[in-house]
């Protein structure tokens, strides 16, 4: 077994899985933030529940994502450490921005926001939650910055065949950088909406199943009380169908906003990775026309087996430079370039080891990328659909009392985290052979870039990386199991769950002993 592959994969699954919990912090914080902005400026107790509510869930995933992030830092030193000393020069700088100015930003302003309640002054405490915030998309930027040079190399020269930093603006300007950002930004207030909705629709879902809320002959609703269900009363209603429709118009714009720095960044990838795009579209020849439907062999790197059933003719020349008539280069010629550009074999050399002289494989897997690429738009439309049917079907105040309907919006939660997801893998894999991209645009660091086949440690054995796979796949496995439990257990607790006073006679801040999360607010 190839070291190379296994490190590849370990990198794979712990980044896939950590970023599956990003998109959900860095957009439901937003919303926290307002609903407690909207409970401080209002005084009224349907603001505040769904402060505490969606809060407790805000917590549950951030805690897991700072645990799921540390791993990937670790992994950089162990499997990856030839690629550390290559990028060490340029990252230092960034991810130290990210550790200190962002990451300790966010944790303080946090703590203060959790053990805050009834302690701070109201303004006060309605700031920590903004800061702390504020600190999660500046970390997050700092991550995309890094991670944008790799696509695009901007702001260095090399020197003795390594790139040293000599204009950290030109890095934190990267236009790769700001269309990257925008798109995930916009992507996890998708991802939020989606998870708003689907939870909101199972509560409403259950008062109508529980008898606690009906509907007139109208079909309007009738809203109910449960005296005997702790937090069921008529502001509960409130707070549900508030929440299913916050959810329903972020998504929407979410959406709206994603398409249009997805195609901001589609055009920048033409430019500067045009065979990771021209692999997305299955575009083997040089043209114009847009495959929307493919068959074939699309494994086969060569593109000899494969077939497009259905194109629009001049759409992929409109995405590449938005012009229709413009033809955009195949991957057949591209290879060309590449191997003349960057040779046709793996250089001789230490760090190579037995891959010295291997053809290079331009051609990144193509299924992987064009499949990746469709759903990372399908989902991301079907999530936007089902938020404008959710608000159509709840113009009367409430859901429908059919499970299945129930059932499809809690799978619907799924649908944004799907394409963010298939996104970042599009990206990620769509850049290979290379682990730092070439940029040939750029006068003077044309030699910026790195194979990542010469990336992975050298003294890191296949059984030691194999081990640690293993590990932290069992690991991340184990900490899957305990966010969905908590959420869960959260979810279906409902409001109650996070206000234990709405079910208790004693002292408000009494924390049940089995709690968990006991010691947030």
């Amino acid at each position: 077994m190839d070291p190379l592959d296994i490190a590849r994969w370990q990198f794979g699954i712990t980044t896939v899985y950590h970023f599956l919990l990003v998109p959900l912090t860095l957009g439901l914080g937003p919303v926290v933030a307002f609903f407690h902005f909207r409970y401080v400026s209002t005084g009224d107790e349907k603001w505040l529940r769904l402060t505490k509510f969606w809060g407790k869930l805000y917590l549950v995933n951030f805690i897991l994502g700072v645990a799921t992030g540390i791993v990937q830092e670790f992994q950089f030193g162990m499997a990856w450490s030839e690629y550390s000393r290559f990028v060490g020069d340029v990252f230092g700088a960034p991810l130290a921005m990210e550790g200190l100015l962002a990451f300790f930003v966010e944790s303080t302003f946090l703590g203060l926001w959790i053990f805050g309640w009834g302690r701070l002054p109201k303004k006060v405490h309605l700031a920590t939650i903004i800061l702390a915030v504020v600190g999660s998309w500046i970390s997050a930027f700092f991550i995309i910055a890094a991670n944008s040079w790799m696509q695009h190399p901007v702001g260095v020269e090399l020197v003795d065949g390594r790139p040293v930093l000599v204009d950290i603006g030109a890095v934190l300007t990267n236009n790769t950088a700001i269309a990257a950002y925008t798109h995930t930004l916009l992507g996890s207030v998708s991802v939020a909406g989606g998870f708003l909705l689907g939870i909101a629709w199972y509560q409403l879902w259950r008062r109508r199943k529980d008898g606690i809320d009906t509907v007139d002959a109208g079909g309007r609703v009738v809203v109910g009380e449960a005296p005997e269900i702790a937090g069921r009363d008529r502001a509960d209603h409130r707070v549900w169908l508030t929440s299913l429709r916050v959810g329903a118009i972020i998504a929407i714009v979410g959406f709206a906003g994603v398409a249009l720095t997805g195609d901001i960044q589609a055009k920048l990838m033409f430019e500067q990775q045009p065979m990771k795009m021209a692999a997305a579209e299955a575009a083997c020849e040089t043209g114009a026309d847009f495959s929307v439907i493919a068959i074939g062999d699309l494994a086969s790197r060569d593109c000899s087996e494969v077939t497009t059933l259905i194109e629009v003719p001049g759409l992929l020349g409109f995405l590449a430079n938005g012009d229709f008539g413009q033809t955009v280069l195949g991957v057949n010629d591209l290879v060309d370039q590449y191997r003349d550009s960057y040779g046709a074999t793996l250089p001789e050399g230490e760090l190579y080891g037995e891959r010295s002289g291997a053809d290079v494989q331009y051609v990144p897997i193509m299924w992987i990328t064009y499949w990746g690429f469709r759903m990372m738009i399908g989902f991301g439309a079907i999530a936007a659909f089902a938020a404008a049917v959710a608000l159509w079907l709840t113009r009367k105040g409430t859901v429908p009392r059919s499970p299945w309907i129930m059932r499809l919006a809690i799978l619907g939660i799924l649908a944004p985290f799907a394409a963010s997801a298939a996104g970042w893998i599009f990206t990620e894999m769509g850049r290979q052979p290379f682990v730092v991209a070439p940029n040939p645009d750029v006068s003077g660091i044309d030699g910026v870039f790195m194979f990542t086949a010469a990336a992975v440690s050298p003294g890191v054995t296949a059984g030691e990386l194999l081990f640690s796979l293993i590990t932290l796949t069992l690991v991340y496995a184990a900490l899957l199991v305990v966010e969905l439990t908590l959420l869960v257990r959260y979810v279906r607790a409902g409001v109650a769950g996070a206000m234990p006073e709405l079910s208790r006679t004693d002292r408000p801040d009494d924390r049940a002993d089995d709690d968990v999360l006991s010691f947030a607010y």
